[in-house]
């Protein structure tokens, strides 16, 4: 019976401790204590072609000591409400774990209050959409505690829009178009030879 007993009692302590390190991290709960600037070319961007500054540093306005815990941020690119309508792969979750509004990683560097700087090439697979930028703050256990982003609390504002590549290149369209003109004219050459054949036989 005393060994049913301990066992049941270390079940319950490992469960539990499986529960804490599977806890449950909600973005609702996390502080906004980062500020964080995009900056960009005019104009819809172009995947794997233009650049985007980013820059974060501490919000003056929390207390000293606030980012005593803050180990490491992590950078990353997030879709804007209008290129998630309709697109549940895109939906936003309170549940980070389910959260797929952030689905692309820009960078992840060792926590400084300020002084923060990356500059980052738009990667080739990014599809087409309206984005922002998001900066996780994360502790010593990997676990996010705060974050910033370079929109307000509604994603309406200083966002920007990416064309994604085509997956056509131009030199491949002209040599499309020159075989399209070459069959074309081989077309009418051979017709025109077998009605001159044809004059001949007769």
């Amino acid at each position: 019976m005393t060994s049913n007993t301990a066992i049941f009692v270390a079940t319950l302590i490992l469960c539990s401790l499986l529960a804490a390190c599977d806890a449950e991290i909600l973005f609702s709960s996390l502080k906004k204590s980062l500020e964080v600037t995009v900056k960009h070319g005019s104009g819809v961007l172009m995947a794997g072609e233009d650049t985007l500054e980013i820059d974060w540093f501490l919000n003056k306005t929390f207390p000293a000591g606030t980012d005593s815990a803050y180990k490491k941020i992590k950078l990353k690119l997030c879709y804007a409400p209008i290129s998630q309508k309709d697109r549940a792969w895109r939906k936003t979750e309170d549940h980070l774990k389910k959260d797929k509004t952030c689905q692309f990683e820009i960078d992840s560097t060792p926590y400084k209050s300020s002084n923060n700087k990356f500059n980052w090439t738009i990667e080739r697979d990014v599809p087409t959409g309206t984005f922002f930028v998001r900066a996780y703050i994360l502790n010593g256990d990997g676990h996010e505690i705060g974050y910033g982003q370079n929109t307000d609390d509604k994603k309406v504002n200083n966002l920007f829009d990416i064309q994604a590549i085509s997956g056509r290149h131009a030199t491949l369209d002209i040599c499309s178009v020159v075989f399209s003109v070459f069959a074309v004219v081989s077309l009418f050459g051979f017709f025109y030879m077998e009605k001159r054949n044809a004059k001949a036989s007769k």
